[in-house]
């Protein structure tokens, strides 16, 4: 048997994988990382999640501690995050955590205190390969959150565990109410956990970066509508554009933040068969003469798409919506992940 980390969110998943590893027979020991110095009201970053943390691991009878990483949080994923939206990307904030917070700075604070692995509650699996454990998608397909997890090199998801990989989020639930745990039934969280809901994504922008208006031009260079911030505007937006009506759908399909430009096209602008990546993270072996299997998903709960993977980009097999700037890109062959990078 091991000597586990694990990370306590608050939420019902990891106070389920600290359970079931104790009923596995290992040494189970919880930690509450506080991430965000500021407000907060949602997410792992609230007080109450910190508070519930803490009941679950008494009612489990394990140790539970809270490591301070506020300032590795703000120099990798808040000032990041401002930073992406100043030069006109778009950023995933929660992948960044787990690339940097979750499984780096956690992983390695865990071997320092003789930890021999580190687990959390998140829906994904790591299936056995001749290379050694590999990423794949989790028995709930509805929960899986292999996509957050795919920027993790191999190498360090080899150290970890998800032991709620294999259940259903219903199935949780019902270990969890099994248990008594005061998280059985608590929602999941879903938003950026160091933006509160009153204050949103604007107002928390708006304090720590200067946007600036722009103008909207179609793709033959017409004004065609203006909006407040330009670093605000995503790839594929369609309301806030200050369009006047019309019946034909019309959609930002290249922000230009340097320029103070949005430009804006219709459905078939959207589309494109090739889309750049970087930071490449290869997890496996392609699947060679198997390649038009790889599908490649764009967004956490996105419907993946048939792709051919080359040096530096995505090869859609038919024409695909845009992907932002700044977003992460995972291929999936079947139902495991064999690389991740970021949009360009």
């Amino acid at each position: 048997m091991a000597r586990v980390l694990v990370a306590m969110s608050g939420g019902v998943d990891s106070s389920v994988a600290a359970a079931l590893l104790l009923d596995a027979g290992h040494e189970v020991v919880g930690v509450t990382m506080k991430l965000w110095g500021g407000e907060a009201d949602r997410g792992c970053c609230s007080v109450s999640d910190v508070d519930d943390a803490r009941w679950v691991a008494d009612r489990l009878g394990i140790e539970h501690h809270v490591f301070n990483f506020t300032d590795e949080f703000t120099r990798h994923v808040v000032g990041p995050y401002v930073e992406a939206h100043a030069a006109g990307l778009t950023p995933n904030p929660c992948i960044e955590c787990n690339r940097h917070l979750k499984f780096d700075r956690l992983v390695r604070r865990a071997r320092a205190l003789g930890f021999d692995l580190v687990a959390t509650g998140h829906h994904a699996r790591l299936v056995p390969t001749d290379a050694g454990p590999r990423l794949a998608r989790g028995r709930d397909r509805a929960k899986d959150q292999s996509y957050v997890l795919a920027v993790v090199p191999p190498a360090v998801l080899g150290s970890c565990l998800f032991p709620v990989g294999e259940l259903t989020k219903d199935e949780v639930r019902a270990v969890a109410a099994e248990r008594g745990l005061v998280t059985a039934a608590k929602p999941d969280s879903q938003d950026v956990c160091f933006i509160t809901r009153a204050e949103g994504r604007r107002a928390f922008l708006a304090g720590r970066l200067e946007v600036h208006p722009g103008t909207v031009r179609d793709t033959r260079g017409r004004v065609v509508g203006r909006v407040d911030a330009v670093e605000l505007v995503t790839i594929g937006q369609r309301k806030g554009l200050g369009l006047a009506g019309g019946s034909r759908p019309r959609y930002a399909v290249a922000v230009d933040v340097a320029a103070r430009t949005v430009t804006v096209g219709g459905p078939e602008d959207l589309c494109v068969d090739v889309t750049p990546v970087a930071d490449w993270i290869t997890h496996g072996d392609l699947p060679g003469r198997d390649a038009d299997e790889v599908e490649v998903q764009v967004s956490a709960h996105g419907t993946p798409a048939p792709a051919r993977l080359a040096p530096g980009e995505i090869r859609w097999r038919s024409p695909h919506r845009r992907v932002a700037p700044g977003q992460t890109v995972v291929a999936y062959h079947r139902d495991r992940v064999v690389g991740a990078g970021t949009a360009g």
